[in-house]
């Protein structure tokens, strides 16, 4: 049976709750990007524009790893809010950085820290994993600078969402799929980046 539509989308409610892609956007990706994944988040994390008083300029992406939000700055008092994954404790990065790579369907390479822990991983230390269904950095990748110099840190999809929300990265900032390529579409390379 061919996918539809409606796989894609998930259910009515969660397509009336999201703003998505159309169907050629999907069409066109590596792995399939099922914006039903939104129900296994609480719903404080779902995507949403809200009010929102900045002295950032519009555009501007400010993440609040306390509460565990990202908010894009649409200028007017408003952003688009995200919930995110954040760094466990003791792992977090704050500071301002710049957007200077886009990627989708990123190479994954893990750290020692992981091949340490979970020593199957050793396989994707030099080449690392290809992008795609089974990759933790999921549908698109957003590359975080400080000058020339990259941080090391992301603002990436996932293969787990339930783990948005929550303190669970090892430091990244981590969306759902649907999520991180709405936000891929609407930023650009040398968007600023706030992590407080």
């Amino acid at each position: 049976m061919p996918l539809t539509r409606r796989h894609f989308l998930g259910s009515a409610a969660a397509a009336a709750a999201l703003p998505l892609l159309g169907e050629q956007a999907f069409a066109r990706e590596l792995a399939p990007i099922f914006a039903s994944e939104a129900n296994e988040v609480p719903y404080r994390f779902r995507r949403r524009e809200v009010d929102f008083e900045t002295t950032e300029a519009t555009g501007t992406i400010v993440v609040d790893t306390q509460k565990r939000y990202l908010y894009h700055v649409l200028g007017q008092g408003r952003a688009m809010r995200y919930g995110v994954g954040v760094g466990d404790d003791g792992k977090q990065w704050t500071g301002r950085a710049t957007i200077r790579r886009k990627v989708e369907w990123p190479i994954w390479r893990p750290t020692p820290e992981h091949i340490a822990k979970y020593p199957k991983l050793e396989k994707w230390r030099v080449d690392g994993m290809p992008g795609g269904r089974d990759n933790p950095m999921g549908a698109r990748a957003l590359y975080l600078y400080q000058g020339k110099v990259d941080t090391l840190f992301r603002i990436h999809g996932t293969n787990k969402p339930r783990g948005v929300g929550r303190k669970v990265t090892s430091g990244c900032l981590r969306m759902l799929n649907v999520d991180v390529v709405y936000l891929y579409e609407r930023v650009e390379i040398g968007t600023e980046v706030l992590v407080t």
